[in-house]
């Protein structure tokens, strides 16, 4: 009996062993798949899909098989905690989310009370496009990393573009009324107001997020303001029915947006035929003459019949799996220790790092203008002919702003 007892005792690490190795990574996707912001949240669902299906057909990661559970949120807040949830009870520990800045800060939350009354059982937050500066800066965790710049990073970007733009006099003001629109008209208040000082906001606008269909009223002050120039942190339909309406009246202004290229923006865009005068700030453009981002593009277009909106995601699950290898391990909190201060070269060419002191994603944004295409521009967006247009570049060391982050580590 004795005997036997040694038999089954050694036995049973070989057997937890072996079924750790086959141990699924499961991601749990947390967007809206329903509602005005379902677009973007099926973009960014397929895009995920895809990048799954990718590290799989290359062994997974550390020869795990990653699995995405798609998880409708609503952009809700409150559903966001229960869609978490259901993620974490299916064997999710890591979660992924961006279209949505108070979704984010919820999650975030979560995550973090999650982990502090569940230790062993930890769960990481990848933020791909949740960009509220608080949740790297105030509200900043061990537990959130974020791959999008946050919008006090690329509205920083942006003025410094408009600010060498002489014709720029009067400046409108329009964003979704939340925590990341309010930071938007914020923060281009404060910076305009130190980088051109001749500029005058004419008006500032909030709205209620992804809820208006008519935007009409708005662009007809937008017009009566006599503004020349819009900035706007809108995204998803507050993007695209905006544009449409501008088209309906005949609105021509330059645009400086955060996501124009968005579902239905380029579409809104060819409308308005505003050609190369709507200027978006991001991460990555599909015709960025990088050979190995236009050859993923293309990859990516065949199979999931959109354009990569969101180049940041690439980077985020490629990173992952070089953060489990250095780790050696897919356990959350060695995960995190090694994405600290890794350092990446990103899909559309140079060198990004994770920063360790708040866990903020740092790499090249660009400044693209949207209309008709060069023989140099293959890609167009949504059938329109046109396509993006780099006409700025800030390199890494240029984006990184100070953090106000006391991070709790474990």
């Amino acid at each position: 009996m004795l005997k036997l007892t040694r038999v089954i005792a050694v036995a049973l690490p070989m057997l937890s062993g072996a079924a750790y190795a086959q141990e699924t990574v499961k991601i749990g996707y947390i967007d809206p798949l329903s509602g005005g912001g379902a677009s973007v949240g099926e973009g960014g669902l397929k895009t995920f899909q895809y990048l799954a299906d990718e590290l799989n057909a290359k062994g997974g990661i550390l020869g795990h098989k990653v699995e995405i559970i798609p998880l409708d949120n609503k952009t809700n807040p409150q559903e966001s905690l229960i869609q978490a949830q259901k993620a974490i009870d299916a064997g999710a520990h890591y979660i992924t989310q961006g279209n949505g800045s108070s979704v984010g800060a919820a999650l975030e939350d979560f995550v973090t009370k999650h982990n502090t009354r569940n230790p062993g059982k930890e769960v990481l937050y990848f933020n791909y496009a949740a960009v509220d500066p608080s949740m790297t800066n105030e509200k900043c965790s061990f537990w959130h990393f974020r791959w999008d710049a946050n919008s006090d990073i690329k509205m920083e970007a942006l003025t410094n573009y408009m600010k060498g733009n002489a014709a720029i006099k009067k400046v409108y003001l329009i964003n979704q009324d939340y925590s990341f629109g309010q930071s938007v008209r914020t923060q281009a208040r404060k910076m305009l107001g130190e980088k051109r000082p001749d500029v005058q906001i004419v008006g500032d606008e909030l709205h209620p997020l992804l809820k208006i269909t008519d935007f009409s009223p708005y662009i007809a002050k937008i017009k009566a303001s006599g503004a020349d120039s819009v900035v706007t942190g809108n995204w998803g339909q507050d993007f695209a029915l905006l544009l449409k309406a501008a088209a309906d009246a005949g609105l021509k202004v330059n645009w400086y947006t955060y996501y124009a290229g968005g579902a239905g923006g380029p579409t809104a865009i060819k409308q308005t035929g505003l050609d190369h005068q709507v200027f978006q700030i991001s991460e990555g453009i599909p015709n960025s003459d990088n050979p190995a981002a236009m050859e993923f593009e293309k990859a990516f277009r065949a199979k999931v019949g959109l354009s990569l909106w969101y180049p940041r995601a690439v980077n985020e699950m490629r990173m992952f799996k070089a953060a489990a290898e250095k780790a050696n391990s897919i356990d959350p909190v060695k995960v995190a220790a090694a994405l600290e201060d890794l350092k990446f070269d990103v899909l559309d060419g140079g060198s990004g790092v994770m920063r360790k002191d708040d866990h903020q994603f740092f790499q090249p944004i660009y400044i693209s203008s949207f209309g008709a295409r060069s023989e140099k521009e293959p890609f167009d967006e949504e059938n329109t002919g046109w396509g993006w247009r780099m006409v700025a570049k800030i390199d890494t060391p240029q984006t990184m702003l100070p953090t106000t982050c006391k991070m709790t580590r474990p």
